[in-house]
């Protein structure tokens, strides 16, 4: 098993510490997962949220981070549009590989690793972190919607153009080091190992860990459709097993309402068990009891800047 980096150690929190982050992703995608998001940013009950450039919403969010520099929030790569009926497309415009016969960021990733070109996709990413830049935000990080830059169907991934913004903005990315089987297929270790080591030759802090658990709803619509206890009982399991180490843990906080359930097939219902989760005093005495160290990417930003 490969174990974690120093970078506890760096961060001053010293060598044997748990640190977790608590990140929202989609941020902008709807206006429930701003809503939502936004609430538990300024509650305190989220560490930080990247923004979906390309979704309608994004103003929104971009103009909440904006008005609170305080907050972390970073640019979450969009390569994809999952949902039927809610669909985006790049902000360099239709006429390249990244767009299915729609004219819209394909739905699955198979597709981004098998048709798109690199250089489309190095001018679409640096073209959503100069939006959000542009737009008065302190991107304080990276990372990927739905892991399209990994190479996790084919193996063709897009780390060289991530690396290279990463480096050029002087932005940490969202990469685990360790493949543990929570969130991440173990058998992906050799690749990380090779994308780790490229991102350590170009001065990128990437993570220790990246765990989340299921995005749909077990059960959904039946009978046996899972509870928001059981959901939160496997939650505090997840807190409970982090190691040492920096761990993200990301979810997709969302208010759960006409509007959501109007753009998403499935999911609606555990987007708002994890917003009602977060926020859940059981949450947070569960990370106080495991003496979890709550951090920030703007922390991870800074040792960046500081190599």
């Amino acid at each position: 098993m490969t174990a974690p980096s120093d970078l506890t150690t760096r961060l001053g929190l010293g060598e044997g510490a748990r640190a977790i982050i608590l990140n929202a992703d989609d941020f902008g995608m709807c206006h429930a997962a701003n809503e939502a998001i936004a609430e538990l940013l300024l509650a305190g009950h989220l560490d930080s949220s990247t923004v979906m450039l390309p979704c309608a919403w994004a103003p929104e969010a971009l103009a909440f981070a904006a008005a609170h520099p305080d907050m972390n929030v970073g640019v979450h790569l969009v390569l994809t549009s999952e949902w039927s009926r809610y669909r985006w497309r790049p902000l360099t415009g239709t006429a390249t590989s990244l767009v299915d016969r729609d004219g819209y960021f394909p739905t699955e990733v198979r597709s981004v690793e098998e048709r798109t070109s690199v250089q489309d996709v190095s001018a679409e990413l640096g073209a959503q972190i100069d939006a959000a830049l542009a737009a008065g935000v302190d991107v304080t990080h990276l990372d990927n919607h739905m892991g399209s830059v990994y190479g996790l169907y084919t193996g063709r991934d897009f780390l060289g153009p991530v690396f290279e913004l990463a480096a050029r903005h002087g932005l940490p990315f969202r990469l685990p080091r360790v493949a543990d089987g929570i969130g991440i297929d173990t058998a992906m270790q050799p690749a990380l190992d090779r994308a780790t080591a490229a991102a350590d030759a170009a001065g990128i802090v990437i993570l220790d860990r990246l765990w989340t658990h299921p995005f749909e709803l077990a059960g959904e619509g039946t009978g046996d459709e899972e509870t928001y206890e059981q959901i939160r009982d496997g939650f505090l399991a997840l807190l409970r097993a982090v190691p040492a180490g920096v761990t993200e843990i990301y979810l997709h906080p969302m208010v759960d309402g006409h509007e959501l359930r109007a753009a998403v097939d499935y999911g609606a219902a555990k987007r708002g068990y994890e917003r009602r989760l977060l926020s859940d005093p059981v949450i947070r005495e569960t990370i106080e009891q495991e003496g979890l160290i709550r951090i920030s990417w703007r922390a991870l930003r800074s040792v960046q800047r500081n190599l």
